[in-house]
């Protein structure tokens, strides 16, 4: 097993309230700064600017994970990391036929760019990518899955678009054994609260979207390789096709 410096929640300039300098080659270029080995690109309900952050993400010798931070219809925030970037795109295709069909307003929201290996603006996303999709908490596990990916999730010591602020519990039939953290700080008082969390494996993610925001090498996970699947098996154990369950 290797140590591994992670922050597995990062937004680019294609989510909306992303900074624009949060382009593909300066999310990895900051990560290989700050010395971290391995990173998730999480936009909200998309995963369009991962091929060109996981092509920067080789230059600068940092593992870039294809993901999305999905939206479920209760508005709850889930992470969905993938072993392969045509995993990824797959799920991308689906959830955007998913999503409320409400046109972004720039001048309001920001916008939603995507870029190329070579950082150019290449395009933009037309619906407003931080609406409620509508699939719901308890279908995204079995849906990523079926994509050969893991779900958790997000940021459950917030105080909005979390599943302790939006549902108020966890789901009894709940099959998630990983959860996000914002603050570690939280963590004794969440598994007093909400005892299923005792049982997960737990990380500490920046939801960065600025770059000064990406997490400092400060929280290693324990993988057999650099392998994204491996990562994947160490975030979320018994989540990845052909882990023991």
């Amino acid at each position: 097993m290797i140590p591994l410096f992670y922050d597995l929640h990062i937004h680019s300039c294609l989510s909306p309230c992303g900074d624009d300098d949060m382009t593909p080659a300066n999310i990895a270029g900051m990560a290989a700064v700050k010395g971290l080995d391995v990173i998730a690109l999480t936009d909200h309900n998309s995963c369009k600017n991962c091929p060109a952050a996981m092509h920067h993400g080789a230059a600068y010798g940092v593992t870039v994970i294809p993901g999305m931070e999905l939206t479920t219809e209760e508005e709850v925030h889930v992470i969905c990391l993938f072993p392969s970037i045509e995993d990824a795109l797959a799920f991308d295709a689906l959830v955007y036929e998913k999503i409320m069909p409400v046109p972004n307003r720039e001048d309001i929201f920001g916008r939603q760019q995507i870029m190329n290996e070579k950082d150019e603006v290449t395009g933009k996303v037309e619906h407003l990518l931080i609406n409620a999709t509508s699939i719901s908490f308890d279908e995204v596990f079995p849906l990523v899955k079926s994509f050969h990916g893991i779900a958790y999730p997000a940021h459950v010591d917030k105080s909005s678009t979390s599943l302790i602020s939006n549902l108020g519990f966890v789901p009894p039939e709940s099959i998630f054994t990983c959860a996000e953290f914002h603050d570690f700080k939280n963590l004794h008082r969440i598994r007093r609260e909400h005892p299923y969390f005792t049982a997960c494996n737990v990380i500490c993610c920046s939801d960065a979207h600025y770059l000064e925001d990406i997490h400092e090498p400060e929280y290693q996970l324990f993988a057999e390789s650099r392998n994204i699947p491996d990562i994947l098996r160490a975030v979320s154990p018994a989540s990845v096709p052909g882990s023991t369950p």
